[in-house]
C-alpha cells in the first residue's frame, strides 16, 4: 500500500521514564478510513503510546508522521489543529459546566476571533460563537444525546457522559479519533451501542478511529486490524482472527503454555468472535 494512503506513521517510537522503558522501539502505521485498535494487557504501554501521538509526552526516538508531517515532539493544542482529537480512559469533562459548554470546547479550538473582538463582542464574534453553537448542537443530536444540552454535564449517567466527550473531540474537526477506553464501565447494551456510534463516525464523518480497548468483543467485532503491545513493545498486528489465534498474543494474555484465544472470557468466545468477523 502507498505511503499516501497511510493517516499515521510511527517509527521507533520509544517513551522512557527515568529508568523504565514505557515505549520500546515502536513501528505503526493506519489507513485512511478504517478502525484500528491497540490492545494488550495492564501496562503494556498502549496510553502512553497514544500520548505520544497526542502531544502529552514527548518521545526521546522515533518519528511520528500524520498526513505525511512529522508530529512527534509537539503539544496537545497544535496535535489539534492538525487535526487530531482524542478522549481518555478517565472521563475528563468540566462537571461544573453544561452538556452543551463541555461541546463547545472542542469547537472553539477552530475559531478565528482575536481577544479583541471577545473583548468588544464584534460581529465576527457574535457570528462564530453562533455557528459553533449551532455545530455543538447538531454533535449532541448525532452522538444520541439530544435535548440535554442544559444539563450539568456531570448529571448524565456514565455512558452519556462518554457521549459528550466524543461529541466534544468531534467538534474541534479531526480526521483521526483517538478513543482510549470508550466503552470502560458500559453495560453490554451501552457497548453495542458505542460499536454502532463509531462505525457510523468512520462511515458518515470519514473520521479514522484507534482505539484502545479492553473489550475483546469491541475490539473482534469493531477492528479492521488490530497491534497488540507488551512491556512497551508491538508483539503483534494483524486482523481479529489472525490475532485471536497468534501464540504470542495468547501467552501474553493468559501465560507461558497456555492454549485457545485470548481476552476476558473463555478461548473459545473470543474465537468464534474472531471468525465472525472474517466471514
Amino acid at each position: 500500500m502507498s505511503e499516501s494512503t497511510h493517516v499515521l506513521q510511527a517509527t521507533g517510537v520509544v517513551k522512557r521514564f527515568g529508568g523504565l522503558t514505557a515505549v520500546n522501539k515502536v513501528d505503526f502505521s493506519m489507513e485512511k478510513g478504517r478502525i484500528f485498535s491497540i490492545i494488550g494487557p495492564n501496562g503494556a504501554g498502549k496510553t502512553t503510546f497514544f500520548n505520544t501521538i497526542s502531544g502529552l509526552y514527548k518521545p526521546e526516538e522515533g518519528r511520528i508522521l500524520f498526513e505525511g508531517r512529522a508530529i512527534q515532539g509537539l503539544p496537545p493544542e497544535k496535535i489539534t489543529l492538525r487535526h487530531i482529537a482524542r478522549t481518555f480512559q478517565n472521563i475528563r469533562l468540566f462537571g461544573g459546566m453544561t452538556v452543551l459548554e463541555n461541546i463547545l470546547v472542542g469547537a472553539y479550538t477552530r475559531l478565528s476571533q482575536t481577544a479583541i473582538d471577545t473583548v468588544l463582542r464584534t460581529r465576527r464574534f457574535k457570528e462564530e460563537e453562533a455557528r459553533a453553537e449551532k455545530r455543538a448542537e447538531e454533535l449532541m443530536a448525532y452522538v444520541g444525546l439530544r435535548n440535554v444540552g442544559n444539563e450539568l454535564a456531570s448529571s448524565l449517567p456514565y455512558g452519556g457522559q462518554r457521549r459528550v466527550e466524543i461529541a466534544r473531540a468531534l467538534a474541534s474537526e479531526p480526521t483521526l479519533l483517538l478513543l482510549d477506553e470508550p466503552t470502560a464501565g458500559m453495560n453490554p447494551a451501552e457497548s453495542e451501542d458505542a460499536m454502532h456510534l463509531f462505525r457510523r463516525i468512520r462511515d458518515e464523518l470519514g473520521i479514522t478511529i484507534l482505539l484502545i480497548e479492553h473489550d475483546m468483543k469491541v475490539v473482534m467485532s469493531i477492528s479492521e486490524r488490530i497491534s497488540v503491545m507488551d512491556h512497551g513493545e508491538k508483539i503483534a498486528e494483524g486482523s481479529p482472527r489472525e490475532i485471536a489465534s497468534n501464540p504470542s498474543v495468547i501467552e501474553a494474555y493468559l501465560g507461558r503454555g497456555a492454549t485457545g484465544g485470548i481476552g476476558a472470557g473463555s478461548a473459545a468466545h473470543v474465537d468464534k468472535l474472531a471468525k465472525e468477523d472474517a466471514s
